[in-house]
């Protein structure tokens, strides 16, 4: 591959050839640029153990397990993970980063853990924590009684808000979407279950819409 290289104070560019390996122009080392490749750390009080094709993570916030294809393969040493790959195709570069990013998160997982915050506005909805349950009134006939996963703790500071903790990045992800699933936000008044911070697009009602028409 060719590329343009600023020589600096002459101002003149170069033509330089440079390999498709992802090596740095200067050194000619590996660049990390690729996710796959980059090590990951493993801190103080965290126990990574292989077993066959399975890796488990245990730490301050719980134990986590993963089954790694078999194009993959992990190594551990100098306190970090090195995830490789088998062979250069296509699919198997996307495993290869896929799980680094899934080990990666594991190791966080366990360390710091993983939280999803929901608001719930409207007039007289509201949220209760009863045991492993989470009990749910968004104005229909009935609340709405949520069970609990195992490795998921569920806070409800006040009514309006749900808090989602876990080591499991994506047992909290499905979780909190399955409870947002409730009650979507609506777009005319916001109404409904929303993540903390999310922007929902709000339209004219046909009131304010035929309103605007018959004053112009």
């Amino acid at each position: 591959m060719l590329c343009l290289v600023n020589e600096g104070v002459s101002g003149q560019w170069s033509v330089v050839s440079v390999a498709t390996d992802h090596r740095s122009l200067v050194t000619g080392h590996w660049l990390m640029s690729r996710i796959g490749r980059a090590p990951i750390t493993v801190p103080q009080g965290v126990k990574v153990k292989q077993e066959d094709r399975q890796i488990f993570v245990e730490g301050a916030k719980g134990k986590l397990a993963i089954t790694l294809p078999a194009a993959i393969t992990v190594t551990v040493a100098d306190g970090a993970l090195t995830v490789a790959r088998s062979s250069e195709d296509k699919p198997v570069k996307a495993l290869h980063g896929l799980y680094r990013a899934l080990i990666a998160n594991m190791v966080h997982g366990v360390v710091t853990g993983f939280s999803k915050e929901l608001e719930i506005v409207g007039v007289g909805f509201r949220a209760q924590l009863q045991g492993k349950q989470l009990t749910i009134q968004v104005g229909y006939s009935h609340p709405v009684v949520v069970p609990i996963p195992e490795g998921i703790l569920v806070e409800v500071p006040k009514p309006t808000s749900v808090i989602v903790k876990g080591a499991d990045k994506h047992l909290v992800g499905q979780f909190a979407a399955d409870v947002r699933r409730i009650f979507p936000p609506e777009p005319y008044k916001g109404k409904g279950i929303k993540y903390a911070g999310e922007v929902i697009r709000r339209k004219a009602g046909k009131a304010a819409t035929g309103a605007g028409a018959k004053a112009a």
